[in-house]
C-alpha cells in the first residue's frame, strides 16, 4: 500500500473523538505487516494509543508522533486534481501515512525511528497524558501537525470555558413569572465578545470560538438552563483573560463582578485565579449566589490551577445587594 492509498484507507475509517478504537486496530495490523513491533497502550475503555518500534530497537533515538482522532463530522475520502480530500486528510491521517513511510525509508538508511499515534488530541489530550506516564526513553520527538511543511517551535495553549446559566421556568404567556437562562447566557457571551484578547509577537493573537450552545425546553417555555462551550487559543499572556474588563459593571483592578441569578452582584477577589464552582450561599441572605445561578467553570489542558493552594479559603467573598 503506497502513501496515497494508505492515507485514503485511514481517512475512510471514522475516528471522531472518542471513537478511535477501529483506526487503532487497523494501524496495529498494518504496522505489524510492515515488520514493526506494534502494541496498544490502553488509555480509557477501548481507546488506546499505538506505539511501534523496529525489532531490536525498543528505545529509538527519535519518535514520530501525531493523533488518530478527528473532529466531526465524518467525511469519506476523495481525490481530485492530485489532492486528497476527507476528514483527517490534513489533520492528521495524511500525516500518519507520511510518518509510516518516512520510518521505513529511514530504516533503509540505518535510522530506526519509532512511531506513536495518540487518541483524544482534539478534545482533552488524554492519550498524550497517558503516553507521558510511559516514556520509552527517546531523545527526540517530532510531532506531526499541519504547519505548511514548516518547523514550528512554539504553539498556542488551550483554555476551555464552560459557561452555565440557570433561570426559572414559566409559560411564555407569563414571562414575568419566570427568569430566562438563555437571556443571561446571551448577555454573558456579549460581554465576552467585547473583551479585548491579548496578542503575542511570535505566535499571534489569542482567539476565541463559541463551539456549542445548549439550552431551553420548548419555544413556549421560559428557559431554566443554558450552556455554552468556548475554546480559547491562548498566548503566553493568558492570565489577562481572567483580569477584570474595564467594561465590566462596578469592576476595578482587584475585583470582578458576576451577575447572580438571585438579582444580586457578587464580587470575587482574586478573580485572576481559576474558580472552582461551589455551592456557596450569600453572606447576607439565604439565596444562592452566582456559583449556582450563573457559574463559570474554567478548565485548561496545559495545567490544573486548582491544584494550587486553596486561595478561596484565604479570600472572602463579598456580596453586595443589587435590586433587579
Amino acid at each position: 500500500m503506497d502513501l496515497f492509498a494508505l492515507a485514503r484507507r485511514l481517512i475512510d475509517i471514522e475516528s471522531i473523538t472518542p471513537n478511535e478504537s477501529a483506526v487503532g486496530d487497523f494501524l496495529c495490523d498494518e504496522l505489524q505487516r510492515r515488520g514493526m513491533e506494534a502494541q496498544k497502550m490502553p488509555v480509557e475503555g477501548a481507546r488506546a494509543n499505538v506505539l511501534a518500534t523496529w525489532p531490536g530497537h525498543a528505545r529509538p533515538e527519535i519518535v514520530f508522533s501525531t493523533h488518530m482522532d478527528t473532529v466531526p463530522p465524518f467525511i469519506t475520502s476523495s481525490e481530485n486534481g492530485g489532492r486528497i480530500y476527507g476528514r483527517g486528510a490534513c489533520d492528521a491521517k495524511g500525516i500518519i501515512a507520511a510518518q509510516i513511510l518516512a520510518a521505513e525509508k529511514l530504516r533503509g538508511a540505518g535510522v530506526f525511528a519509532g512511531l506513536l499515534f495518540l487518541v483524544g488530541e482534539e478534545r482533552d489530550s488524554i492519550g498524550a497524558k497517558e503516553a507521558n506516564q510511559q516514556p520509552i526513553g527517546a531523545r527526540f520527538m517530532i510531532n506531526g501537525e499541519p504547519t505548511e511543511n514548516k518547523l514550528a517551535l512554539a504553539s498556542k495553549g488551550a483554555l476551555h470555558v464552560e459557561l452555565v446559566a440557570r433561570g426559572k421556568m414559566a409559560h411564555s404567556a407569563y414571562p414575568e413569572l419566570g427568569e430566562s437562562a438563555i437571556d443571561k447566557l446571551v448577555e454573558a457571551l456579549h460581554r465576552l465578545h467585547a473583551m479585548k484578547l491579548p496578542e503575542d509577537a511570535e505566535v499571534g493573537a489569542c482567539t476565541k470560538n463559541v463551539g456549542a450552545i445548549q439550552g431551553g425546553r420548548a419555544p413556549n417555555v421560559i428557559s431554566d438552563f443554558a450552556k455554552a462551550d468556548l475554546f480559547y487559543r491562548r498566548t503566553r499572556y493568558a492570565a489577562r483573560l481572567r483580569r477584570p474588563s474595564a467594561s465590566s459593571p462596578r469592576s476595578d483592578s482587584r475585583a470582578r463582578l458576576r451577575s447572580c441569578g438571585c438579582g444580586r452582584w457578587t464580587v470575587c477577589r482574586r478573580w485572576s485565579r481559576l474558580s472552582r464552582p461551589t455551592s456557596r450561599r450569600c453572606r447576607i441572605g439565604a439565596n444562592r449566589c452566582c456559583w449556582d445561578q450563573a457559574r463559570f467553570t474554567w478548565r485548561t489542558q496545559k495545567a490544573s490551577l486548582w491544584r494550587r493552594s486553596s486561595w478561596w479559603k484565604r479570600w472572602r467573598f463579598i456580596v453586595r445587594w443589587r435590586k433587579g
